[in-house]
């Protein structure tokens, strides 16, 4: 029997490019196993259009991990009791003495208290440094979209790292309108 000639490029693909795109599904899905989870299911969905894609697979497969993650955000309730779980446990302390492991932790509690929309904004434009149109583009919607999520979500990060930060500048913009 001839090995599919579709799963070698994708195993060679995965070689390539399989880390990134793991390091995007953790943080889309907010934890290790969902991330691999998430990546698993989008490779389904990638070799079952193997054959269709033009040109490079990895924005077919962004495209697709973004998209999974936000359908599972809006599916399930045990969502929302994860993050609750979550926003109790920032008040913990990690008793691993890397600051950059504790840094990356509080990054990831402060984006799993954002919107589905603007916490995959965030991964897109920061963590993978894609541009406006990049970003819009892997997510399908507008540019502009793409710019009122990002405002809108570095606002609501400053808002969680400043308690109090956004109502200020808030009330600074009515009073000189």
């Amino acid at each position: 029997m001839k090995p599919d000639p579709a799963v070698a490029d994708l195993e060679s693909f995965l070689a390539e490019r399989g880390e990134p795109l793991l390091r995007t599904a953790v943080l889309l899905a907010g934890s290790k196993e969902a991330g691999e989870d998430l990546l698993q299911a989008a490779l389904e969905r990638l070799l079952k259009h193997w054959g269709s894609i033009h040109g490079s697979p990895e924005g077919y497969l962004r495209r697709t991990l973004y998209n999974l993650a936000a359908d599972g955000w809006r599916r399930e309730s045990a969502w929302r009791r994860q993050l609750r779980l979550l926003r109790h446990g920032t008040d913990m302390v990690v008793a691993d003495p890397a600051v950059a492991v504790d840094l990356r932790d509080a990054l990831v509690r402060l984006l799993m208290q954002l919107p589905p929309r603007q916490r995959a904004v965030i991964v897109a434009r920061y963590w993978e440094e894609l541009s406006e149109a990049e970003t819009a583009a892997v997510l399908g919607c507008s540019v502009g979209t793409v710019k009122s999520q990002t405002w809108r979500a570095v606002r609501r990060l400053r808002e969680l790292i400043e308690p109090g930060s956004g109502r200020r500048s808030e009330q600074a913009g009515k009073k000189t309108s």
